[in-house]
C-alpha cells in the first residue's frame, strides 16, 4: 500500500500527524475493445469538434458548459483563485451517533496510519471514538475538492470515509402503493425471515461473474473445450400465490439448512446448521 495523502487529523488543539491510503481496489472485470477480424486495440484520437482537427494535450483546457449551451473556458489561473480548504488537515467538525448517517451518503474509505510522532493521539482519537459510540463528522481536502467525510474505528484502525453531498442523492421520482395484504401471508413472511436470519459473513458469497470469464479465458488460451455453465432459473417476476410462493420459499429456505421442511407453519422451526442436523441424524441411528 502507498500512501495518496499526508496530513494531520485536527480535533481542539490536539493534532494526530497521518497518512492516508486507499482501503479498496475494484476487481471488476474489464474488457479491451479490439477489432473482431485481428484483435487490434482500437484507439481514440482527441479530435475537436468544430475543426475537425487533433488536438494536442498541451492546448486542451477545462471548460464548463452552462445549462443554456454556452462553453465556459476556465484557465489554471482562474481554478487557482477558488477557495480551497487546508490540503494537509482533516478538521473533526463533530461527534455524532453512527445511526445518523445515512449509508447512502459514504463514497470511499480510507485507512489513516499515524506517522510515529502521532501514534499516542491517534490512539487517543480511536479510544474516544469506541467509548463514545460515535463517528467524527471531518471535513478535508482530496483532490482539490472539500468533502465532508466520517472517521470511525474498524479492527483498530481508523478510517475515513468520503461523503457524497446531500443534493447529490436523487430522490425516488415514483410512489409504493401500501397494497392490502393479508395477515397470512405477513406471518409467511415474518417465517420466511426468521429462517433465513443469520450473521453477515462476506466470504460466504463469490464473483461467480469474475470466475467464470477467468476460466473461460483459460480455456481460450489452452485451446480446449469451454464449458458453460447453466443458466440460473428466473422467473417473470408475476407472483400469483403469493402465500403458496412464500411458503415454498420457507421450505426451500428450511431444505438448505438442513431442516424438517414439512414442519407446520403454525409453529416456527428452532433454526438447526447443517452440522446440527447431521448429528441429529447419527445420533437416531
Amino acid at each position: 500500500m502507498r500512501a495518496i495523502w499526508k496530513g494531520a487529523v485536527s480535533f481542539g488543539l490536539v493534532s494526530v500527524p497521518v497518512k492516508l491510503y486507499a482501503a479498496t481496489e475494484s476487481h471488476d472485470v474489464s474488457f479491451r475493445q479490439v477489432h473482431a477480424k485481428d484483435g487490434g486495440r482500437i484507439r481514440y484520437q482527441r479530435v475537436c469538434s468544430l475543426d475537425g482537427e487533433e488536438v494536442a494535450y498541451a492546448d486542451i483546457a477545462k471548460g464548463y458548459e452552462t445549462e443554456d449551451g454556452q462553453m465556459v473556458i476556465l484557465t489554471d489561473e482562474d481554478l487557482a483563485e477558488l477557495p480551497l480548504a487546508s490540503s494537509r488537515e482533516i478538521a473533526v467538525e463533530k461527534f455524532v451517533p453512527a445511526d445518523q448517517i445515512d449509508p447512502m451518503l459514504l463514497e470511499k474509505s480510507y485507512y489513516l496510519e499515524p506517522e510515529a510522532s502521532g501514534a499516542k493521539p491517534y490512539a487517543l482519537l480511536r479510544q474516544a471514538l469506541l467509548d463514545a459510540g460515535r463517528v467524527a463528522v471531518v471535513t478535508v481536502a482530496l483532490r482539490q475538492r472539500t468533502s465532508v467525510a466520517v472517521l470511525r474505528v474498524r479492527d483498530d484502525v481508523i478510517v475515513l470515509q468520503t461523503m457524497m453531498w446531500p443534493d447529490e442523492i436523487r430522490r425516488p421520482d415514483f410512489s409504493v402503493e401500501p397494497g392490502a395484504v393479508k395477515d397470512a401471508e405477513v406471518s409467511m413472511a415474518h417465517m420466511l425471515v426468521e429462517t433465513l436470519s443469520g450473521d453477515f459473513d462476506p466470504q460466504e458469497f463469490e464473483d461467480d461473474y469474475a470466475e467464470a470469464v477467468e476460466a473461460l479465458v483459460r480455456a481460450k488460451v489452452e485451446g480446449g473445450e469451454v464449458t458453460r455453465t447453466a443458466a440460473a432459473d428466473k422467473t417473470s417476476g408475476e407472483v400469483v400465490d403469493l402465500l403458496a410462493a412464500l411458503q415454498r420459499s420457507v421450505e426451500a429456505a428450511r431444505s438448505a439448512r438442513g431442516e424438517d421442511a414439512e414442519e407446520p407453519a403454525e409453529k416456527p422451526a428452532k433454526r438447526t446448521t447443517k452440522k446440527g442436523a447431521a448429528k441429529k441424524k447419527a445420533k437416531a441411528s
